[in-house]
């Protein structure tokens, strides 16, 4: 068939598999160029790491370091009525690259919450890697289902009071004021059950008490700070609330793994264009105006770049990790710069309808989200027939 994309609001319900295999191979080739200082990953267990930051996470760890990698993540293959999800030609894409390099690579595609995918994941690492040194929860799901068989769903909401500010429609460019109404305790706490720190520590108790966690380990998970004028809809809301908790989380990991040598951190990463970030409204037209400002200086960078980054000067440089005085990995340090910051401020005040292309990377925007879904990567023909049925693995 012949594969479009088709946008409905934040999400595109379709996804091309030559697009997604050419800018998996782009951030492979990438990730063969990083060099490490100090010691590298062996073996890397990665939750969430079909999309974004986590896939990103899995190719460095793989073709950087020539880690063997076991990836968790939800998605569906093709039917006869729809492309497979992005994420799912990702991880099919990975499987065929790491192949070809002689890189081992495993996936389990399910319910990461659950504990039949956690009993899974340690009994494939036991069978195939012995242990892991590395564990990455980069998790981002809009509901959980809990042991009980009630489902926790998050929210993108202010906490305390109304906020208005500023949002764009990405799609036609209008400029407009968002009003969005504050969370209840209940959304509040079903926000931090889903993305919150509660799932990650149980991910670390699986491995351990199933022997495959090396006392060496090292496990993170991903986190956004952001601006003060996004800080109502998303530190101080709902997403901010799960975020402290995830580094409460990180806190306690870290104290516990050290005991045997092992490490726990929590990395606050740019703001780059996910599935995640193009759903909190306002968001959108911040990270257009940062990546015009960033761009212009010479300062942009995506998400293999970020994880090469980690990778390398940060997790994994000689001596110890270079963390704030909170105990976090800043790669949003290029973003925070006041120069920066202060710059995207003035564009903020400024921003219309009418002036909106001008001053921000609007397009840009445009091109990174449609990339998530494999469209607009340079050197793929749109207009051929392409067969929608990838096999997740190699043959």
């Amino acid at each position: 068939m012949v594969i479009k994309p088709k946008v409905r609001g934040f999400i595109c319900t379709t996804a091309h598999p030559e697009g997604a295999a050419r800018e998996v191979e782009r951030q492979a080739a990438h990730a063969r160029t990083l060099r490490f200082a100090g010691p590298k990953p062996k073996a890397a267990l990665v939750v969430g790491s079909s999309m974004g930051y986590g896939l990103s996470t899995r190719i460095a760890a793989a073709f950087g370091a020539g880690a063997g990698t076991v990836g968790v993540f939800l998605e569906k293959p093709a039917s006869d009525k729809r492309t497979a999800t992005a994420g799912w030609y990702n991880s099919a894409a990975f499987h065929r690259a790491a192949a070809a390099d002689g890189i081992y690579a495993s996936s389990i595609d399910g319910d990461a919450f659950g504990e039949d995918v956690k009993r899974q994941a340690v009994e494939t690492i036991r069978r195939d890697l012995g242990r892991v040194d590395l564990v990455v929860y980069s998790l981002a799901a809009p509901r959980r289902t809990l042991a009980d068989g009630t489902v926790a769903k998050s929210v993108l909401k202010p906490i305390g009071q109304t906020y208005r500010n500023k949002t764009i429609d990405v799609e036609s460019g209008r400029v407009s004021e968002v009003a969005i109404e504050p969370a209840d305790e209940a959304e509040i706490a079903d926000t931090v059950k889903v993305m919150g720190g509660e799932d990650w520590e149980a991910w670390i108790d699986a491995l351990e008490s199933g022997g495959v966690l090396a006392p060496e380990a090292r496990t993170l998970a991903y986190s956004y700070i952001g601006p003060e004028l996004t800080y109502a809809v998303y530190r101080k809301g709902t997403i901010g609330r799960a975020k402290d908790h995830l580094e409460a989380t990180a806190h306690r990991l870290d104290e516990r793994l050290r005991r045997h040598g092992g490490r726990a951190f929590v990395s606050v990463n740019k703001g780059l264009v996910t599935q995640s970030s193009s759903a909190i409204p306002v968001v959108p037209l911040y990270i257009s105006l940062l990546f015009r400002v960033m761009k212009d200086a010479g300062l942009h960078e995506g998400t293999i770049e970020q994880m090469g980054r980690l990778m390398t000067d940060r997790l994994y440089a000689n001596g110890d990790v270079p963390v704030d005085d909170d105990g976090r990995i800043r790669l949003d340090d290029l973003e925070m710069r006041d120069e920066v910051q202060s710059e995207v401020a003035r564009r903020w005040r400024e921003v219309t309808s009418e002036n909106v292309e001008g001053l921000s990377d609007l397009a840009g925007y445009r091109h990174d989200f449609l990339q998530l879904f494999g469209f607009e990567v340079p050197g793929v023909d749109y207009e051929a027939d392409v067969d929608p049925q990838v096999p997740l693995l190699p043959a």
